[in-house]
């Protein structure tokens, strides 16, 4: 059996440790490009593609695809069916509550980030395609809304994918290595789409200095997808380089492009060579839209048997669900 690495490790607790450095409290902020790149063509683009992908990954960790090949009917009928969920009673809701440590089902104001210590202002549902028994609204309670995440779970799933492999060929992996490792057909796949609802946000909080919809933090995957609705801002995010200034920039929202970022799995696997950067969302200002903002964000995690190996031996060896467990357990109240 391999050696996998302990819980809570020192370099575990060094990052847990910068995150709770970082606060979430700077509010300086800098334009900078979050790069736009298309996917069109994308069969005689590959190394053109492949070369955008990794220069923008490489200096901010964040850029956008557009042209992406998901049907913007089908990211919109997500998000209906999203707030159609999040709108159910709270009793209805309260059936079909998160598994603890397995990503699945609905939870409610539990993910409190090291960061700042609070609760992130929202509630989510998390879809993790082998462990949701039990967990399904009933078609009485909303009609079509399996069918629907299921459906666009794959879609992101293909889209992650894709873009895995241009990473891949350019760390000298086989295309197809992610793949592989992101198997949905196995019982030990782990990635997963979450549904998400921020709170419309108070009018007396919003001159209050400190206050967020979701503190600083990394994401613990290998590639995260995020969905955004065009007027529902808030996202920012942080170069590495230049976290000690926290000069965040914000990311614009629109429906057509879908924001990614580098998850702390795959900065693991390259050896650091990809950056997985701080990003928070903070709460709007007089002036801006208040309401409730909604999201969709897919994680693409390797499966729970997958060994992540870093080349270089800038790591050591550690099983996915390993790795999984430990910053799950360290970012979820008890």
């Amino acid at each position: 059996m391999t050696e996998t690495t302990p819980l809570h490790s020192p370099a575990d607790m060094a990052e847990l440790d910068r995150e709770r450095r970082m606060g979430g409290l700077g509010t300086e902020t800098t334009a900078r490009e979050i790069r736009r790149i298309s996917l069109a063509d994308l069969d005689n683009r590959r190394d053109e593609i492949a070369d955008q992908l990794w220069s923008a990954a490489t200096d901010i960790g964040f850029f956008q695809v557009i042209d992406h090949g998901i049907d913007l009917v089908a990211v919109d009928h997500a998000f209906d069916m999203s707030a159609r969920f999040f709108a159910l009673p709270r009793d209805v809701k309260e059936k079909y509550p998160l598994k603890k440590g397995q990503n699945a089902g609905w939870e409610y104001r539990t993910q409190v980030r090291p960061s700042i210590g609070t609760p992130d202002q929202k509630e989510s549902y998390q879809f993790t395609r082998p462990r949701m028994e039990g967990l399904w609204p009933t078609e009485d309670e909303l009609a079509g809304f399996r069918a629907t995440i299921e459906d666009f779970e794959h879609r992101c799933w293909s889209l992650a994918m894709t873009l895995l492999s241009r990473f891949a060929e350019r760390l000298g992996l086989e295309q197809d290595f992610f793949t592989r490792a992101h198997d949905p057909s196995s019982d030990t796949y782990q990635s997963t789409l979450r549904l998400l609802h921020y709170y419309a946000f108070p009018e007396e909080l919003l001159e209050t200095e400190n206050s967020w919809r979701a503190g600083a933090h990394t994401d613990f995957d290998a590639l995260t997808l995020l969905f955004q609705r065009s007027g529902q801002g808030g996202l920012q995010v942080l170069p590495g380089a230049e976290a000690d200034g926290q000069a965040w920039t914000s990311v614009e929202p629109s429906d057509d492009a879908i924001t990614c970022n580098i998850g702390d799995m795959l900065m693991r696997w390259s050896d650091d060579r990809l950056p997985s950067n701080f990003h928070r969302v903070r709460a709007p200002r007089r002036g801006e839209y208040t309401g409730p903002r909604y999201t969709l964000a897919y994680f693409a995690q390797a499966n729970s048997d997958v060994l992540i190996e870093s080349a270089g031996g800038t790591y050591p060896p550690i099983t996915a669900a390993d790795y999984l467990a430990q910053r799950i357990a360290a970012n979820f109240a008890k």
